[in-house]
């Protein structure tokens, strides 16, 4: 009896880093009309500081191409889409001082 529960325990504690990595996962995801120099390590800290991601690279072309990003991240804590989410909103869209001034008048 105490070797089989023995035998169990030890199966458990091999078998527990294999469950804790089972929710990992990877994705590329390219960040189109991010052509500028700030662009890429804008998209690379945006999604590092996302709950779930353990690491993020990024790779650019040149100065004016998409970015590539590379993402692990656990797929029980966030999805594809929201890392996207995230990128997406921390786009600056800049507004004409017409707008600005219509605005400031409502």
């Amino acid at each position: 009896m105490k070797t089989t529960l023995g035998m169990l325990v030890a199966l458990g504690l091999f078998a527990a880093p294999l469950a804790a990595r089972a929710g990992e996962a990877t994705v590329v995801l390219t960040v189109h009309h991010a052509g500028c120099v700030l662009c890429g390590p804008i998209v690379k800290s945006t999604l590092a500081h996302v709950k779930g991601v353990s690491g993020v690279t990024v790779s650019q072309a040149d100065a004016m191409a998409d970015v590539a990003a590379t993402v692990t991240y656990d797929a029980a804590v966030i999805s594809p889409s929201e890392m996207i989410t995230a990128t997406t909103n921390q786009a600056i869209r800049p507004r004409s001082p017409r707008r600005r001034r219509a605005e400031a008048a409502t």
